[in-house]
């Protein structure tokens, strides 16, 4: 069977995908784009990837993946900048690509947009959860009225939605009653090596609400014979807490924003991972700490995986977190048995060519001779539209 085109709206993964790294954000859903791009491409699929406009060629080629730009960060007039060159530019590059499939995952307006573009062009839309919030009504964490209403128009019209968990499968058919798949995450392998363990606890994520960091200088606070190393940056007044906390306390360090080919080192230097969220989808964190054999400690636990297979801590409250994390650093038979066994398990599910695979084979039961005819149909829907217009011109 020979393999689809693939392109991924990935506005936000320039800088990862050149190693130039032009940005300091580099969220999760970027390191799964850009690591599924490269698997796919290994693959031998034809991959693009829709970015933003950094002052690059229109199209680039970097690694055999098309890099597709469109618009330039701040480009365009307030209010009126999400329809040109926002959308417009979009469109473009969508129609460069010329896919048989589009990939998007950062929930929002873009979501609207690339069913809309999929549905008149006779194209298949897979969209990926990245957050149980996204799989809620109403609860989205989007600060635009209408970013929310045009992700649920595209959410509703996606042809495959990809899910993380059992429990976002719940939430979407409870709340939009929207069937999905599972795939897992995907990892790179890290190398293997002896390593230096000089920090105790390692904290990695952008400051946000919903990642808590204040919960952090707490909990340094109370374990002052730790070593806290919290890596990130983002919302100034979560920054500017944290860099008086260091001040303030001997046992926490903050680096700022790191670039993701430079994280993996904290993560080989630590002995433990620490998650604050209270809300989340599937960390990639989580897999690159169980990938170096590091337990976790977290409040969240997506369909109670730490529990269920030993790979770490999940705990209620802050109290319970204090306690886990003492516990599990004083223990180094412990420590090192839950390791090993989180080791395991995320080489044998999160490597990214298996998830790249994993992908491929849903592409080919849902997009199989099915796909050809949901792509005829479409395809008439548009044409339809067209004529339409026309007549009532």
């Amino acid at each position: 069977m020979s393999l689809p085109k693939i392109c991924i709206i990935g506005l936000d993964d320039y800088g990862l995908l050149t190693g130039e790294q032009t940005t300091k954000y580099v969220g999760g859903e970027t390191v799964q784009h850009v690591l599924l791009a490269r698997a796919w491409r290994q693959l031998g699929a034809d991959v693009s990837i829709v970015v933003s406009d950094h002052g690059q060629p229109k199209v680039q080629m970097i690694d055999g993946i098309r890099a597709i730009s469109a618009y330039a960060k701040g480009a365009g007039l307030r209010f009126v900048r999400f329809i040109h060159p926002h959308s417009t530019s979009i469109v473009a590059a969508m129609r460069i690509a010329d896919a048989d499939i589009y990939y998007q995952s950062l929930a929002g307006y873009n979501t609207g947009l690339a069913a809309w573009f999929c549905r008149r062009h006779g194209k298949r839309l897979v969209f990926r959860i990245s957050s149980d919030a996204y799989c809620m009504p109403g609860k989205q964490l989007m600060r635009l009225y209408r970013d929310r209403k045009v992700y649920e128009y595209g959410l509703k019209r996606a042809d495959l939605i990809i899910a993380q968990t059992e429990y976002q499968r719940e939430l979407l058919r409870e709340g939009f009653a929207l069937e999905s798949e599972l795939a897992n995450l995907a990892a790179e392998t890290p190398a293997t090596g002896p390593h230096v363990k000089d920090i105790d606890v390692l904290w990695v994520a952008n400051f946000r609400a919903v990642k808590q960091p204040d919960r952090v200088i707490e909990l340094a606070r109370r374990l002052p014979h730790l070593k806290f190393v919290v890596v990130g940056g983002g919302q100034q007044q979560y920054a500017q807490r944290m860099r008086e906390a260091e001040r303030e306390l001997s046992n926490l360090t903050m680096t700022g924003p790191i670039a993701y080919d430079g994280v993996g080192a904290y993560f080989d230097r630590a002995r433990i991972f620490l998650n604050t969220s209270s809300l989340e989808g599937f960390p990639n964190t989580f897999v690159q700490a169980w990938m170096r054999g590091l337990p976790v400690v977290s409040f969240f636990d997506p369909d109670k995986l730490i529990a269920r297979q030993g790979l770490g801590c999940a705990v209620a409250d802050l109290d319970a977190m204090a306690g886990a994390l003492h516990e599990l650093a004083a223990d180094d038979t412990r420590r090192h048995s839950i390791g090993e066994r989180a080791r395991t398990f995320a080489a044998e599910s999160y490597s990214a060519n298996a998830v790249a695979r994993r992908y491929l084979d849903l592409f080919a039961l849902h997009f199989g001779k099915r796909g050809a005819a949901l792509a005829d149909s479409s395809r008439m829907e548009a044409t339809g539209t067209r004529q339409s217009a026309e007549h009532l011109g």
